[in-house]
Order: structure tokens, then C-alpha cells, then sequence
């Protein structure tokens, strides 16, 4: 998760995304560098616009917390204290 955050960080800072970049920011954490690692995302990095990447990620997270309110207010609205209080009534027989 770190090499993502470095990526991240080098990006948020205008700096390019490269190995050589991406493994000083991992050093400087103190962290030994796996190159593996840092090889793998800078491949899977390649001709990806950050940028827009992040601007559709934005916007696919805002989009469930609201699907996700309208649910639970309907869902509140449906059963009423009675509705509630007679199902409870039930179990006791």
C-alpha cells in the first residue's frame, strides 16, 4: 500500500511517477524497498492519466452514500412504532 501512497504523493506533487522517483520516496520512509514492487506498479502505471483515474474514483464513491441514505430514510419512513411494537407482541404470545 505504501508504493501506492508514494505514487500517489509523487503525482499530488507534479513530480513523474518513475522508479527512481518512487524508490526515494519509499527510502526515505525507512522501509526497505522491494524493486519487484516498485517495477510491478510502475508497469501498471503506465499511459494511466492519475488525474482523471482519481476524478472517476471521486465520483463512483459519492454515488453509493447517497443510494445508500435514500434506502435507510425509506426504509424509516415504512415501519411505524405500531408495526414495531406489534411484531414484539407476538413473540410472547
Amino acid at each position: 500500500m505504501e508504493y501506492i501512497y508514494g505514487a500517489l504523493l509523487l503525482h499530488k506533487l507534479g513530480q513523474t511517477v518513475n522508479a527512481e522517483n518512487l524508490t526515494k520516496v519509499i527510502e526515505a520512509t525507512g522501509t526497505s524497498v522491494d524493486e519487484a514492487k516498485v517495477k510491478t506498479l510502475i508497469a501498471s502505471l503506465n499511459g494511466v492519466d492519475i488525474a482523471n483515474e482519481l476524478q472517476n474514483a471521486s465520483a463512483i464513491a459519492a454515488a453509493p452514500a447517497t443510494s445508500t441514505s435514500t434506502v435507510k430514510e425509506e426504509k424509516k419512513k415504512e415501519e411505524t412504532p405500531s408495526e414495531s411494537a406489534a411484531g414484539l407482541a407476538s413473540l410472547f404470545g
